[in-house]
């Protein structure tokens, strides 16, 4: 059995963590399976975006395997880990990359949805860092999450490793928005791909550079850079396009270049 499912449906490629038996847990083959998933949509110029979800309806992600031989281990002669070279490859993905999480996000889940553009939850997913109950730290996980919530909140899950749910992962930042079915949160990410995919490829490509590339910069600098990113943005097919549709009042063809 795969550990990794791919599913093109229609405008997204879906990637499925696939090993329900582990509640999805992470190791080398699932984090090779994604990172081929990401690689198969980038080189699509058909799909617009990808969608990562789990298998099954108990759990999105429970972080690394830690059963022995599940994966968990470290090769200290390297400076780099496989599931940090993975948060990488998210973050540089140039396409929307959205989260369903459809059951409990917790450990290295939550690394996972802290690195996408959006996520999106059942209303009965739980939430947390528990890690300090292994007698190890979210460490990696941290590097992304203290740009998404207040650092007394990070502070609150990651020391006390407790277990939250959706509605608090809403209210401090982590999650778009909460379904109450497996259905419906279905239904809501296919729309909402079918409304990016209406838009801009290159516009939705240079503006994730962009808002990255500004992520650590004072108003000065990033405001600096915006401006050199609007000027060049025009040069493209798709802003000549766009504006060209605007005037005459029709449906801009974009072709992502």
């Amino acid at each position: 059995m795969s550990e990794v499912l791919l599913d093109r449906r229609g405008a997204a490629l879906w990637i499925t963590l696939n090993r329900p038996e582990r509640r999805n847990a992470i190791n080398e083959a699932l984090l090779t399976g994604v990172s081929h998933g990401i690689e198969t949509a980038v080189a699509d110029a058909e799909v617009k975006a990808i969608v990562l979800t789990g298998a099954g309806d108990k759990a999105f992600c429970a972080g690394g395997d830690l059963a022995p031989g599940g994966g968990f281990a470290f090769d200290f002669s390297q400076p780099r880990t496989a599931y940090g070279d993975m948060l990488r490859q998210m973050q540089d993905c140039p396409k929307p990359l959205i989260v369903a999480v459809n059951g409990a996000c917790v450990a290295g889940g939550m690394g996972f949805l802290s690195a996408a553009d959006m996520a999106f939850s059942v209303k009965g997913a739980m939430f947390g860092l528990p890690e300090v109950k292994v007698g190890l730290f979210p460490m990696q996980v941290a590097a992304l999450m203290k740009d998404l919530v207040a650092p007394r909140v990070l502070r609150d899950w990651m020391l006390t490793g407790r277990l939250f749910g959706a509605e608090e992962a809403l209210a401090q930042g982590l999650l778009n928005g909460i379904s109450d079915t497996q259905e419906a949160l279905v239904a809501r990410i296919d729309a909402l791909v079918s409304d990016m995919a209406a838009n801009s490829p290159s516009a939705l490509r240079r503006g994730k550079y962009a808002l990255r590339a500004m992520g650590h910069m004072s108003f000065d600098q990033a405001v600096s850079f915006a401006e050199s990113q609007l000027g060049l943005m025009t040069l493209t097919q798709d802003a000549r396009e766009g504006l060209a549709a605007f005037n005459e009042k029709r449906t801009p063809r974009f072709s992502g270049k």
